[in-house]
């Protein structure tokens, strides 16, 4: 029995596990609703006292089975931001993803392949049909990006059916191009697809509003708008970035621009230009790092860890939470008791089929006789006289 503290709350011994038990009626019972640690540590405050009761709480809650399947998780993500390595020449690693649900144009396209660069962020918006084969797309791909470019030696993109499909990985096998999925839910391993299309639907709605008609027809025209402006990261625009200066526009000229260059300056320019390219993204990494970082924490798993997961095998650490171990969670099944005694008796269930062998100029009637609990293929020969005197009921 408990005493009074206070005159309003009750002392709880550790007795009989009377305190489990009053975790277990204020979290798991129907009017409770698996509350949360501090709202049901307020709930029991007025009426119950021991020690260690907030701490016990706490620690009831995290080991709640039920509560660490359903609930969200409120804390930072797990997991310090990882960039991808910058490629050391253009076009060399590009990613690529699709925009969808665009309104159908009259040459039938309603979605857009957006291929970038890595390095310089240059970007190919190729307007496509949903519905186009893989290799309609692989055409494409060579026509646009492969004459253009040439074979990059990787493709970062997401799980997308196309790309992990036989026939991409095939293509790409044969091209020497290694491919690179994002992991599952975790659009941010292909972060610059992600931001390139929010820049081209931002470009697009825009488009639709200040010009009208079909968005494929002015499709060039944002992709050159978008290559051809300033980029943030590279701190300069793709263009330049890939060709070494920016390209003409009615507002944007360079009478510099118009003069010739030697081949062995036109080689130093551009090979200038890209480590100034390097140099800005990997600045812009650490940038990008330290500010992710602030609001992350660090991984604390370790190998054979339990964790929670509801997706596919492979995944961002961001995506696991830990799994708080309870005796309770055991389901624990009655041990099995083998009687020294016990015996098994094998019941035959059908005779499939009859045979005679020879045995030192006798015949001898076989049978052939399926067993119960047995299949067809585990059935054996026995001699048919003794399984008459055994078992008379299979030839009646």
């Amino acid at each position: 029995m408990g005493v009074m503290v206070n005159g309003e709350r009750v002392g709880v011994p550790d007795v009989d596990g009377l305190r489990k038990k009053i975790l277990q009626e204020a979290h798991n019972a129907p009017y409770a609703m698996h509350p949360g640690t501090t709202k049901m540590y307020r709930n029991l405050k007025p009426y119950y006292w021991w020690q260690t009761m907030k701490k016990d709480v706490a620690e009831f809650v995290a080991k709640c089975m039920t509560c660490q399947q359903v609930k969200a998780e409120h804390q930072a993500p797990a997991g310090k931001l990882r960039p991808l390595s910058i490629p050391e020449w253009k076009w060399e690693k590009i990613t690529m993803d699709f925009v969808v649900g665009l309104p159908r144009t009259l040459r039938k396209h309603d979605a857009i392949w957006v291929i970038v660069d890595r390095l310089t962020k240059s970007a190919h918006f190729l307007p496509i049909r949903l519905g186009d084969s893989l290799d309609k797309l692989a055409e494409l791909y060579v026509s646009e990006i492969v004459r253009l470019h040439g074979v990059p030696v990787s493709i970062v993109s997401d799980r997308d059916p196309r790309f992990t499909s036989r026939f991409w990985g095939s293509l790409q096998g044969a091209l020497g191009t290694k491919l690179h999925f994002s992991t599952a839910f975790h659009p941010q391993t292909d972060g610059q697809s992600e931001r390139t299309i929010q820049t081209l639907e931002d470009m697009m709605r825009a488009c639709i509003m200040e010009f009208k008609g079909n968005w494929d027809d002015h499709l060039p025209l944002m992709e050159f708008a978008y290559n051809n402006s300033f980029h943030s990261s590279i701190d300069m625009a793709p263009y330049e970035a890939l060709y070494g200066r920016r390209c003409r526009s009615p507002v944007c000229w360079d009478i510099e621009g118009l003069r010739q260059l030697e081949g062995p300056e036109l080689v130093q320019e551009t090979v200038e230009k890209i480590q100034i390219v390097k140099k800005c993204l990997k600045a812009a990494q650490d940038r990008q790092k330290s500010y992710v970082d602030k609001h992350r924490r660090e991984m604390e798993y370790e190998v054979g860890d339990k964790v929670f997961l509801k997706i596919h095998d492979v995944f961002h650490v961001s995506m696991l939470r830990r799994y708080r171990s309870d005796p309770s969670h055991v389901i624990r099944e009655p041990e099995v008791e083998i009687s020294e005694q016990l015996t098994y008796m094998e019941e035959p269930a059908e005779i499939l089929d009859r045979s005679v062998r020879k045995l030192r100029n006798k015949e001898i009637p076989m049978v052939k006789v399926r067993w119960t609990h047995h299949s067809p293929r585990e059935a054996t020969w026995e001699v048919e006289e003794h399984m008459r005197e055994k078992y008379p009921y299979l030839f009646q």
